[in-house]
């Protein structure tokens, strides 16, 4: 490690026309006095949520043992490389009423059904619980993305608001918050210098530069007097990350101009399921990388979803499939839509896994819950819920493990567990009436 005699502030941003460059952790950013006795940047625990609708094909999820040493069941096999920073939690259950519409909103919230309300009522969300704390130190204090676009006007599901299906993120009891679907507008939102000129000259900016970077060359090159050859490594990966991203936006807006959608859609948003998904994950990636946030929630498809997935051999619509009636064949389809979720999911985990953050990685210094609020579709039941839990969480969760739950203990009594291991303790998420024990017990 390179030791500066001038160190560089954690929250150095190269300024740009219209560009406000945050960077990643720098040896150069640790004092030159503390240099010795501390690591070449301190990490910090981060959280993600990952949520997919509809339920799951059980049967293809479970596995057989508890404990350590399970075998992975054939929807969890793309996570193999992750199965040593992997807990399976099973046997929790849900508290809601309504179907689709509780099983998103109870998710992070823990919060009782929303069964009779006229207007959107639920709970503060794990993820708000966390941004109040961590986003003191962080430019944004949570990202919120999604795959569908936001249509909180009507009805979604059983009569209930589409604020509901469309959102897992609560700022408070009648405060949801919105999911942004549009990378271009998320790009934005993380790079853009929104304190000297408003999003659309950002954009027109951005349309005459071709790349954000572009604003920043001459910082960039001042930059690298500064600090040594391994920072310049790291700077360099992290613009090319950038460019990259900036790159296939261009391309899914530049589509749009020579072809004939079939349905209409918003600005920036690829044209392919996959391709929107892998953007979208990239984008926490550098998010997380830069220290912009240390929150982020994700949904790979609202409830009530009937998006298609021809793709993968599966033209059925996602909600009617779900209702298979246990028609093994069926059954069967949902778990090849369960499986690609999850090959989507291992690649962000891959990219996690391979960005030095500290002297792990972000994965080591992540938390990130993976699942849904609902499990066998056919009956929207809300017990023995699909629970992943990935990371290191900075040395505070053990994996390589199956956890199996006696007596249905509720959801949000791990997602106050959760918050402790985060360092963030509450008393109460939810209808949560207890915690949920984590540490590995003999044999476990």
């Amino acid at each position: 490690m390179t030791i500066f005699k001038r160190a560089l502030s954690r929250r150095t941003v190269l300024r740009g026309v219209g560009t406000a460059l945050a960077l990643p952790l720098l040896d150069a950013m640790v004092p030159a006095l503390s240099a010795l006795s501390k690591t070449a940047a301190s990490p910090k625990k981060r959280f993600g949520a990952v949520y997919v609708p509809n339920g799951i094909a059980m049967e293809y999820w479970t596995p057989v043992e508890e404990g350590i040493g399970f075998e992975l069941t054939p929807i969890l096999h793309p996570l193999e490389d992750f199965k040593n920073q992997m807990t399976v939690v099973s046997g929790l259950r849900g508290y809601w009423t309504p179907a689709h519409a509780g099983a998103s909103t109870t998710f992070l919230t823990g919060a009782a059904g929303v069964a009779g309300e006229t207007a959107p009522v639920a709970g503060i969300s794990m993820d708000q619980l966390l941004a109040r704390e961590y986003g003191r130190e962080t430019e944004l204090a949570s990202l919120q993305l999604a795959i569908d676009s936001r249509a909180n006007a009507g009805q979604c599901s059983g009569g209930h608001s589409c604020v509901y299906t469309n959102t897992i993120c609560w700022r408070s009891r009648t405060t949801p918050l919105p999911m942004e679907n549009d990378p271009r507008l998320v790009f934005e939102q993380m790079f853009g210098d929104s304190g000297s000129t408003d999003p659309e000259t950002r954009r027109q900016r951005m349309k005459r530069d071709r790349s954000i970077l572009d604003s920043v060359t001459h910082k960039v090159a001042e930059l690298r007097r500064e600090i040594g050859p391994g920072d310049s490594l790291k700077i360099d990966e992290y613009l090319e990350g950038v460019r990259d991203i900036e790159r296939r936006i261009q391309r899914a807006e530049e589509r749009e101009s020579y072809e004939v959608p079939s349905v209409e859609q918003p600005e920036g948003i690829p044209a392919t399921f996959a391709e929107h998904v892998r953007m979208m994950f990239d984008l926490q990636v550098l998010a997380h990388q830069v220290d912009l946030t240390r929150v982020s929630s994700f949904m790979l498809g609202r409830e009530v979803s009937s998006r298609t997935y021809t793709d993968i051999g599966v033209p059925d619509a996602h909600h009617p499939l779900s209702h298979h009636e246990y028609n093994p064949e069926k059954i069967a389809l949902m778990s090849k839509i369960n499986t690609y979720h999850v090959s989507l999911f291992a690649e962000y985990l891959a990219k996690l896994g391979s960005t030095a953050d500290g002297d792990g990685t972000l994965l080591d210094n992540m938390l990130i819950l993976y699942g849904g609020g609902m499990s066998d579709s056919n009956s929207h039941s809300p017990l023995d819920l699909p629970v992943l839990l990935l990371g290191g969480c900075g040395g505070q969760l053990k994996g390589g493990r199956h956890l199996s739950y006696p007596d249905d203990p509720l959801m949000p009594n791990l997602l106050v567990s959760l918050m402790t291991k985060l360092g963030v303790p509450v008393n109460k998420i939810g209808e949560s009436d207890g915690r949920l024990p984590l540490e590995p017990l003999p044999g476990v």
